[in-house]
């Protein structure tokens, strides 16, 4: 039984009410129009309202059915679809249309294809540089198997900040993340850093899997080798029954201990908090500016 999320109630710091307001449904409508899949929707992000009402939002590419099926993730699993061709321009013509100058793009894996989703990824960062001069593109990408071919595709069309999470630490991997190795992510990022060292590497984990102090002290380590500077640090919230068990509810004492450890170790920009995720105010975290292009 997870007795964290059955036996006892979710204390108030991850107590969130959603509220509409004129913001956030202009969001929902332009990403409606444009048949747009967001991850704030389909993982049941908890910063939802927050985020769409200050007129952001995360774009979740290649469809909205996930090859993999992890412990932790909301998304569903299944066969996708054959990729959407007008997606890259469709999520282009959003973003000028709700004036961002940030944007995350995210994906669902697509181990049915040859480079993974790769090639799409870099259409739509190569769409968003033609349509949306100046904006900041995130991209937060799948492993792609660690296939270098994948990953360069991505990173010739030069994205702004390029993040891989490892979601939790190396002993938890197979019962949240089966699909993927620790291993896998770390050389993904370290590859990545070293490819192009002027794109800012980013990387997130949660707590509340089971970990202990040790092992996150060790992840933090990891990552600060591969090149890793920015990080998020949130709380695991079990989507269903049918997913990971919530081990513990964490203080946010607790995540300040681990940003403050973070920073100690040499990342630029931690956001550490019960209800951050990997997208959340990641222009703030980027410190980010619309003439901030890296330049290669």
């Amino acid at each position: 039984m997870d007795t964290a999320s059955e036996e006892l109630a979710k204390p108030d710091w991850l107590r969130v009410r959603h509220r509409s307001t004129p913001a956030l449904r202009s969001v929902q409508e332009i990403v409606a129009r444009h048949n747009l899949n967001t991850v704030c929707y389909s993982a049941a992000c908890p910063n939802l309202a927050e985020c769409w009402s200050a007129g952001t939002a995360t774009f979740m590419i290649g469809g909205n059915v996930c090859t993999r099926a992890c412990g932790f993730c909301d998304v569903r699993s299944g066969r996708p679809l054959a990729l959407d061709e007008e997606e890259p321009e469709g999520i282009a013509k959003a973003v000028a249309l709700l004036g961002l100058n940030y944007v995350v793009i995210t994906c669902v894996a697509r181990d049915d294809l040859a480079d993974g989703g790769a090639g799409q990824m870099a259409r739509t960062i190569e769409s968003l540089r033609d349509h949306c001069p100046g904006v900041g593109v995130e991209v937060l990408i799948s492993d792609y198997r660690g296939c270098p071919e994948a990953l360069q595709q991505v990173l010739d069309a030069n994205p702004s900040v390029l993040s891989h999470n490892l979601e939790t630490v190396e002993r938890l991997q197979g019962s949240v993340r089966s699909s993927a190795h620790y291993a896998c992510s770390l050389a993904v990022l370290e590859r990545a850093h070293e490819v192009r060292p002027e794109i800012p590497i980013k990387s997130g984990f949660m707590l509340g899997l089971g970990e202990s102090d040790e092992e996150v002290n060790r992840l933090l380590i990891d990552l600060v080798a591969c090149g890793a500077s920015l990080l998020t640090i949130g709380q695991y919230l079990r989507p269903s029954a049918k997913h990971h068990p919530v081990d513990r509810f964490v203080h946010p004492d607790e995540f300040l201990h681990w940003e403050r450890r973070a920073r100690e170790l040499g990342f630029v920009g931690v956001a550490s908090g019960p209800l951050v995720r990997s997208s959340y105010h990641a222009e703030r975290l980027m410190g980010w500016k619309p003439d901030a292009l890296p330049v290669r």
